[in-house]
């Protein structure tokens, strides 16, 4: 017997999660290839140890994709687009700066 795909809403965001969680992963195995790049300092920056993790955005009902880089303390937060059929960026934060800049009192 002959099934009919499903073409409910949540199995088309399942699959593009499942395309844009590819398309991060795919640019983090390009990264590692990369030998030595800079950053916005000119100095060199070293290899990174990347995780993913998806999770909510705060304020909103959408989903990001956040990219930890473990070596550089730095992280990333992804959208997909859907009107763009592309990733982009929500924020960039600096976790090494953060953690030596003192907590407001």
């Amino acid at each position: 017997m002959h099934q009919t795909p499903t073409h409910d809403p949540a199995s088309r965001r399942w699959r593009r999660s499942l395309v844009a969680l590819n398309l991060v992963l795919a640019a983090a195995v390009g990264a590692t290839f990369v030998v030595e790049a800079t950053g916005q300092s000119g100095a060199p920056r070293g290899r990174g140890e990347y995780t993913m993790i998806g999770g909510e955005v705060q304020g909103g009902n959408a989903n990001a994709i956040y990219v930890l880089d473990g070596s550089n303390q730095e992280m990333i937060a992804l959208r997909w687009n859907d009107s763009r059929n592309r990733l982009e960026g929500i924020g960039f934060r600096d976790l090494d700066k953060d953690t030596q800049e003192k907590a407001p009192r």
